[in-house]
C-alpha cells in the first residue's frame, strides 16, 4: 500500500508541474515514430478489388502471396491508382516484402520480428512520459507494411494498456510501406479518415508511387483537431533532381490542411512526419509555406513549423549521406500557437527524443540513430531516425 500511495503522489507532483497559479494543467502527448521497415515475416502482395465497395472505389489489403492462387484477379499492366482500378480486382506484388523473410539475406525471422515490435513499443510508450506520466495520445507510425503489424505493434505489453485504434491503408508505395496513425481511444474519438494520393512522374513521364498523406479528423477531449501523417518522396538520386517531388507533397499538403481550416477555422491541426527536408528547404518554406517564427505567422502563412528552432540550434533527427539532418517535423496551425484561451488546447513545447539507448555509442555511427540494421545485419536497435513529439496542454 505504500510503494502504491508513493507512486500516486510522484505522478500528481509531476503534472503540478504544469502548473500555473496552483491549477493543474490537462495535457497530451502528440507524436511520431519511423518504425525503420516494420514488415512482418510472410511475403505479401496488394490485392485491389474495386469492385467491393463504391464507397472505396479500390478496396485494397495486403494478402500472403499464398493466397493470390484463391482470387480471381486479372492481369494489370496500367497504372496505379484509386480511380482507374474501379471495377477491377488485381494483384500487386509488392518489391520490398521478399527482402523480409526467413528466406532473404535478412534471415528476417520471428524472433526479430518480435523483437522488432518490443523495440518500437518501448520508444512509443515514453514518448513525451517526462512530461506526462503516460503514454502520448495520438502516434504516427512510418514505414509499416500493413495493418497486421500495428495490430501486432498495439498489443505489445508497454502499450496494450492503453486501448489504441488505428487508422491504416495501403499505398501504392512501390517497396510496399505506409504511413498510419494510432490514438488512445479514450481521448481521442476518430470522425473521419481518408488518404490522399501524391501522383508525381519521373522526367520521363513515368508514374513513380510513394506514400499516401494520411488525413485523420476527430476530437481530442472534445476538441476538433485534424492529424496529416507524412512520409514525402526520398533524396534518391540527388536532393536538387528530387526536389520537385517534394515540392509537389507539400502542394498537396497544404492543400489538405487549407481545406479544413477553410471547413471550420477552429479545427486544430497538426502536420507531422519525414519529410525529406529540413524546415528551411524550399518544399516546406515556399510550397507548404510553414514559417519558423510565431511572428511570422498570419492569413496568408498560418503554418508554423516547431521543429524550426530546433534545427538553428543544430539538432537532427537523423544522418543522411553522412550530414546531420531535421526532416522529422511538426507543423502545427497558428490557433495552436496564437489564441491564447487556458481552457482550450495550446502548445507546450515540441522535441526530438533521444534518449541515450537510441544513441549508437561506438564506431563509425557514433552519436547517429541506432538503427535497426546494417545491411542485412539485425543491429537489436531501434530506428535510423530519433522519433519527435509535441506536449500540448490546457486547463481542465
Amino acid at each position: 500500500m505504500m510503494k502504491k500511495f508513493l507512486s500516486m503522489v510522484a505522478v500528481i507532483l509531476s503534472v503540478l508541474a504544469f502548473s500555473q497559479q496552483g491549477k493543474v494543467k490537462r495535457v497530451a502527448t502528440i507524436g511520431f515514430l519511423n518504425v525503420e521497415n516494420l514488415w512482418d515475416t510472410i511475403r505479401s502482395a496488394d490485392y485491389i478489388d474495386g469492385t467491393k465497395d463504391k464507397t472505396n472505389p479500390a478496396f485494397h489489403r495486403s494478402i500472403p502471396l499464398d493466397s493470390i492462387n484463391f482470387l480471381e484477379a486479372e492481369k494489370y499492366s496500367g497504372q496505379w491508382s484509386d480511380g482507374l482500378l474501379e471495377g477491377k480486382k488485381v494483384i500487386r506484388y509488392q518489391s520490398g516484402s521478399e527482402e523480409f523473410t526467413p528466406a532473404s539475406g535478412k534471415n528476417y525471422n520471428t524472433k526479430i520480428y518480435k523483437k522488432k515490435l518490443e523495440n518500437a513499443a518501448k520508444v512509443i510508450a515514453e514518448l513525451g512520459s517526462q512530461y506526462t506520466k503516460t503514454a502520448p495520445v495520438v502516434v504516427g507510425l512510418i514505414e509499416v507494411e500493413n495493418r497486421q503489424v500495428i495490430q501486432d505493434l498495439i498489443k505489445q505489453p508497454s502499450l496494450s494498456k492503453y486501448n489504441y485504434g488505428i487508422v491504416h491503408y495501403n499505398s501504392y508505395d512501390s517497396r510496399g510501406i505506409d504511413v498510419a496513425l494510432i490514438y488512445q481511444k479514450r481521448r481521442f474519438t476518430l470522425t473521419n479518415s481518408l488518404k490522399k494520393e501524391l501522383k508525381m512522374y519521373s522526367s520521363t513521364g513515368k508514374r513513380e508511387y510513394t506514400r499516401d498523406i494520411l488525413v485523420v479528423t476527430g476530437l481530442l477531449d472534445n476538441e476538433k483537431v485534424a492529424f496529416f501523417m507524412n512520409h514525402w518522396p526520398s533524396r534518391r538520386g540527388g536532393e536538387a533532381i528530387s526536389l520537385p517531388k517534394r515540392n509537389a507533397a507539400a502542394a498537396l499538403l497544404k492543400q489538405q490542411m487549407d481545406s479544413i481550416r477553410t471547413e471550420d477555422p477552429e479545427t486544430k491541426l497538426f502536420a507531422m512526419g519525414d519529410f525529406n527536408d529540413d524546415p528551411v528547404s524550399e518544399s516546406l518554406k515556399n510550397h507548404l509555406k510553414a514559417v519558423g517564427s510565431e511572428k511570422d505567422l498570419n492569413e496568408e502563412k498560418p503554418y508554423l513549423n516547431l521543429m524550426y528552432p530546433l534545427y538553428k540550434k543544430g539538432v537532427a533527427s537523423l544522418a543522411y549521406q553522412d550530414a546531420p539532418n531535421l526532416f522529422d517535423q511538426i507543423i502545427v496551425s497558428k490557433n495552436l500557437v496564437l489564441d491564447k484561451n487556458p481552457k482550450e488546447y495550446s502548445i507546450y513545447k515540441a522535441e526530438i527524443y533521444a534518449p541515450a539507448y537510441l544513441v549508437n555509442k561506438e564506431g563509425n555511427y557514433k552519436g547517429y540513430p541506432f538503427r535497426s540494421w546494417n545491411g542485412d545485419q539485425f543491429t537489436g536497435g531501434y530506428s535510423d531516425h530519433f522519433p519527435a513529439f509535441v506536449i500540448v496542454q490546457k486547463e481542465p
